[in-house]
């Protein structure tokens, strides 16, 4: 693929990506500004619009449907549907703390059955030893449980909607409903890439593209720093192979 063939999908998969929380935290800028009340419900519609939009780009353009991506949609129309029927943002308030624990929820609880659902997501575009698949799972699933407390944090703490005291944890700490959600886009996203950034080093230095290096290393066990045993050849069991 040429260059400008790789700007463009990285392009189209960014919009996929950001496109539904940039909706959402424009549509609510502008409705509040225009209307006296109710901008919250305006922007979670067209939040709802934007998400099937992009998941029906993704469909369409990867020709399958990303797993991410689907329980994002279906959790978004659900509790935004809740939001708009009952008149109640609450709903919408805690749907990132769903979203971001039930992420966490599936990779830790993948572990119990033997299975490491982050490497049966991404193994098909890099190969890396298990023990680095599982240290990169963990660090997303603690990273996601992060997300939820922030977001739990700051809805919390809203003062100019229907949050009641009862549920503040901090007295000192007074936050707008605007500021709850420009804080999705402007807040979130900065923390996700410097997150990435600081997780770049180890996939660098253990990725590989799917198949590389096996003629090469017959699977030298020396590849992933693990001592080879007695008996053993170095290529009898491929430290990184492809996920079920």
């Amino acid at each position: 693929m040429s260059t400008n063939g790789k700007t463009i999908g990285q392009g189209a998969r960014l919009l996929v990506d950001v496109g539904p929380a940039a909706v959402f935290m424009i549509s609510y800028n502008i409705a509040n500004r225009v209307l006296d009340e109710g901008a919250i419900y305006w922007s979670t519609g067209l939040f709802m619009a934007a998400t099937a939009i992009a998941l029906a780009y993704a469909a369409i353009s990867q020709k399958r449907f990303p797993p991410m991506l689907v329980v994002t949609f279906v959790i978004v129309t659900l509790f935004g549907a809740m939001t708009i029927y009952l008149q109640d943002p609450i709903f919408i308030f805690i749907k990132p703390t769903i979203i971001n624990l039930l992420f966490a929820f599936t990779i830790l609880f993948s572990f119990a059955f033997g299975f490491n659902v982050w490497k049966a997501l991404f193994s098909s575009v890099f190969e890396m030893p298990e023990r680095i698949w599982t240290i990169l799972a963990i660090r997303w699933a603690l990273f996601f449980i992060f997300l939820a407390a922030v977001n739990e944090v700051l809805w919390r703490h809203i003062t100019d909607s229907v949050v009641v005291d009862s549920a503040r944890m901090f007295d000192w700490l007074e936050l707008s409903e605007a500021f709850w959600v420009n804080f999705r886009l402007l807040g979130t996203y900065p923390i996700f890439a410097v997150f990435v950034a600081l997780n770049i080093p180890i996939t660098l230095k253990w990725a590989r593209a799917p198949g590389e290096g096996d003629d090469e290393e017959g699977g030298d066990a020396s590849a992933t720093g693990e001592e080879i045993p007695q008996g053993e050849t170095a290529g009898s069991e491929p430290d990184a192979t492809p996920a079920r």
